[in-house]
């Protein structure tokens, strides 16, 4: 032990110069090379890059299931006026490309043929018992597919009563689909006895042609129904008439003005001209003007192209050329004049309305002819023949005779978003082609609807399906609807989509307001072409028939090939609305963006026997479309375009395109007036337009931030809702793991649960509230913890979908509303172009944009009351007036889109 007193206790004595033995020298670390280090490193990025890229992908795989599932629900909670109820599915909800994918596979050719046999194989003219049987045959299809109520009693409405306003007017009320009838009572006739002989020099009958239609057994329902509805024309004026004959070509305005420069004088003569160029009605309006006492109309080979017995084709029904003994039927109604009602111009036909003499009608009789009796006729009038006077007689039964349109409602989240669909129904005998081959077409698309909503889809926007009456006569059906809810289409109605006859040949043809054109194309361009795998829907637009021949009419060439360079189309290759479906009333009328799609005739094809009994399922069979491919085809069109207008966020209407093919529209005006003495200035028009674009332009910016910022934040309420699942998920093990129940009452929405409470929030912070209340609650807290609590459960609720207060629930209310104003400058866009004083002098049209040429009648003029200042007027102090208008109405247009 050492000696306490020593100073130095702990100091051995030691020798000094004894060196001690030092401890062992710990070597220090080698460092790594510099390269290994860095190799570890690049080896840790690797690692956090791959688990970030897996992290990255899982989360985006994972947030398109949670979008697939709820995405729908979500907008429409955040769009609708009135949230979607609390009985949401847990299943996935279909929607988006998911939705359009499922109803592609709908569709097929045998459904389509059964539907065309229902409502091809029996006459069924407007206002007949056949037409009605078609009317409850429509009805039963959408209450069985769509799922709508079938009441006690047959739903038929008479218009205008409380029933049938209700049923249109509720429509942005529905919360589930229907369907039923509604009756308008339109003044029509009927054919009672008619007749055309020819008369000696005594005034005796020397020949008394046969006019009916015949047919044999080789086509069953021809066969059967032949004489079921005679061959006469809808409109036409009863009476009698004689007069010797005088040939007009094909009855346009050209051809009347060619026999007036030779001094022919048509006072007292009877006028027969050809089929083709120009609506029927105005051939006899022609003949009227000029003082012809009658009209005839004929169906001529020369203008059945390449397809003709000349050429070694049999007549139908033993092969592809016409049957000599066709007869066209159809209205001669002035269509540029008014469409609808002649009694009733602009306002419905209701059974007690008051009525007008009607000013869209002839005053002379007309009757049809097939080529085997025109051609008796003709030879009269021909070089050698006798010119003997003919006698006419057309009597009708003019009478006010109900016609039946049968409507279906698909209720969307978004109820003051309406996308209407219509085809018309009737027939002049059985029309498989027109309009039966569209009745089929649509009968697949309302299939394909149907097991959409049987997999859980609500469509964004409501759609109203329509199977119009009454077309043939003078789209008699879509437009009484059309006068009788003018104010509710205005404000609710965002598109029209029409489709008559869906297949009678083989070129396809879009036709569609410009704001519509690059849509309907881009959905052409994603279906499949029906007989050229490898080829689109699109490509079809090239396509001609293939039955070819050496010869062919030369004047018939000429027409047709002009008729096709004079049609209006646009850049996109998409064709313009005129008149003679049932778009007009949409488009002429209420500014409603609208299109109709079909497969038409060429020169090459089999001879389509247009309104005739030979019209018929056989033909449609054996020769319009064998397999009923490309009616499968329409139906996928027009399908696609219902689910993909109805579920876009931002409605798909390009105001751009539109606003600059307005400038085209002057540019050919000013060509028009470059070859007439009017000196007019359309300067100011053409600064109104440019105008427009430059606000078009900047719209359709804000509608790209509008969808994109709306976008973002669904997103990040997926990513949200994800997380939020798997930590509940994983902290449910953990409870198990311990023996507790994980109930769902403390349970947060996982991403297998339906967020039933997101739309109680929605629906509580939209609840019209008492003064001072907050708005969380349709009533003011009383006293106590009511206001503490009421914070507390919406706080609940949030955290129960992923918000919490992290989650700006006001800003994505915010980002729908910032859609929605979008939408409704891009809906009011078509609207701008209507002018409530219409055109000179047939006030009903009144889109200043485009309208059906005055000589046209179903052709496409623009800028209609400035061109026909110039082309039909030739006043410069109209045309001075029409260009001001113009101008006013676009930039007033030019500031309602502003933003």
């Amino acid at each position: 032990m050492a000696d306490p007193n020593d100073e130095r206790p702990f100091i051995k004595n030691e020798p000094v110069d004894e060196i001690p033995v030092p401890a062992a020298a710990v070597p220090p670390r080698p460092r790594a090379p510099s390269a290994a280090r860095w190799l570890r490193m690049l080896l840790k990025l690797a690692v956090m890059a791959c688990m970030f890229v897996s992290l990255r992908r899982w989360m985006q795989a994972n947030v398109a299931v949670v979008l697939d599932k709820y995405e729908a629900q979500w907008l429409g909670s955040a769009f609708a006026d009135s949230p979607p109820g609390r009985g949401h599915q847990r299943g996935k909800v279909l929607f988006g490309k998911k939705a359009e994918h499922k109803f592609l596979t709908v569709p097929n050719a045998d459904s389509a043929i059964a539907a065309s046999r229902q409502y091809a194989t029996k006459p069924h003219l407007a206002g007949s018992p056949g037409d009605f049987e078609t009317a409850k045959d429509f009805l039963r299809l959408l209450q069985t597919e769509l799922g709508a109520a079938v009441p006690a009693a047959l739903p038929v409405y008479s218009a205008g009563t409380p029933e049938s306003r209700d049923a249109t007017l509720g429509i942005t009320k529905l919360t589930a689909p229907t369907a039923w009838i509604d009756t308008y009572y339109p003044v029509m006739n009927t054919p009672l006895d008619h007749s055309v002989e020819i008369l000696d020099e005594d005034g005796k009958t020397i020949q008394a042609l046969e006019l009916e239609e015949v047919a044999d057994g080789t086509d069953p329902e021809a066969g059967e129904y032949y004489g079921a509805v005679t061959t006469w024309h809808g409109f036409s004026r009863g009476g009698s008439a004689k007069g010797k004959l005088v040939y007009a070509n094909y009855g346009r305005k050209e051809d009347y003005d060619a026999l007036t420069a030779k001094g022919v004088d048509l006072s007292g003569t009877i006028v027969i001209t050809r089929y083709g160029g120009i609506a029927r009605g105005l051939k006899v309006k022609g003949a009227q003007e000029r003082g012809a006492v009658a009209c005839l109309i004929y169906s001529d080979p020369r203008d059945d192209g390449t397809v003709t017995t000349e050429n070694g084709y049999a007549p139908y029904p033993y092969g592809p050329a016409r049957n000599p003994n066709s007869v066209e039927r159809g209205s001669v109604q002035f269509l540029s004049a008014y469409p609808g009602d002649p009694t009733t111009p602009g306002y419905p036909s209701y059974e007690n309305s008051t009525r007008t003499e009607g000013t869209n009608m002839p005053s002379i009789p007309s009757l049809p002819l097939s080529w085997a009796n025109a051609r008796i006729l003709l030879a009269e009038i021909e070089e050698g023949g006798q010119n003997r006077t003919i006698s006419l007689v057309n009597n009708v039964d003019d009478r006010v005779i109900p016609i039946w349109n049968t409507m279906g409602v698909i209720p969307g989240h978004i109820k003051d978003e309406v996308v209407v669909v219509g085809n018309h129904r009737d027939a002049w005998v059985m029309g498989a082609c027109d309009p039966s081959s569209g009745t089929a077409s649509i009968h697949e698309v309302i299939r394909g609807l149907g097991e959409l909503l049987r997999n859980g889809w609500t469509p964004l926007r409501t759609i109203v399906i329509a199977s119009w009456d009454a077309e043939e006569y003078g789209l008699i059906g879509s437009t009484e609807w059309g006068e009788d809810f003018a104010d509710w289409i205005s404000q609710y109605v965002v598109a029209y989509f029409n489709l008559d006859a869906s297949v009678y040949g083989s070129h396809f043809s879009a036709v569609a307001t410009p704001s519509l054109a690059h849509f309907v194309r881009s959905v052409a361009e994603e279906i499949e072409h029906p007989t050229k795998p490898g080829k689109t829907l699109w490509d079809a637009t090239k396509d001609r028939g293939v039955l070819t021949g050496d010869h062919i009419d030369a004047e018939a060439l000429a027409a047709y090939e002009m008729a096709k360079a004079s049609a209006e189309t646009d850049s996109t290759g998409v064709g313009l609305l005129g008149s003679g479906s049932d778009f007009t009333v949409f488009v002429q009328r209420a500014g409603v963006p609208s299109c109709n799609v079909e497969f038409e005739w060429t020169l090459q094809d089999p001879v389509y026997h247009y309104h005739s009994v030979f019209d018929s399922e056989r033909w449609a069979e054996t020769y319009g479309d064998p397999g009923f491919s490309r009616h499968v085809a329409i139906a996928k069109q027009l399908g696609l375009q219902i689910v993909r207008f109805a579920d876009s966020i931002v409605l798909p209407i390009n105001t751009t395109h539109h606003a600059h093919e307005l400038e085209a529209y002057l540019d050919r005006v000013e060509t028009i007036a470059s070859t007439t003495s009017l000196n007019v200035d359309l300067t100011g028009l053409r600064g109104a337009i440019r105008r427009l674009q430059k606000a078009s332009a900047k719209l359709d910016h804000e509608k790209i931030k509008a969808e994109k910022k709306l976008k973002k934040l669904l997103h990040r309420l997926a990513v949200r809702h994800l997380v939020r699942g798997k930590v509940h998920r994983a902290f449910c093990y953990l409870r198990r793991l311990f023996g507790k129940e994980c109930t769902h009452g403390d349970r947060a929405v996982s991403a297998t649960s339906a967020p039933t409470h997101v739309e109680k929030m929605f629906e509580c912070s939209k609840m019209p509230s008492k003064a001072g209340a907050s708005g969380l609650l349709p009533f003011q807290p009383r006293v106590g913890r009511a206001p503490a609590w009421a914070k507390e459960q919406h706080e609940q609720a949030a955290t129960k979908i992923g918000f919490k207060h992290s989650f700006p629930v006001k800003k994505f209310k915010k980002a729908a509303k910032r859609v929605r104003a979008a939408n409704q400058k891009l809906k009011a866009f078509e609207r701008g172009f209507i002018h409530e004083e219409g055109i000179k002098d047939r006030e009903w049209f009144r889109n200043l944009d485009v309208a059906p040429g005055k000589w046209l009648g179903y052709g496409a003029t623009t800028f209609p009351a400035l061109t026909e200042a110039f082309t039909i007027e030739n006043n410069a102090t109209l045309a001075k007036y029409e260009a001001k208008r113009l101008e006013d109405l676009i930039e007033k247009l030019a500031h309602k889109i502003r933003v």
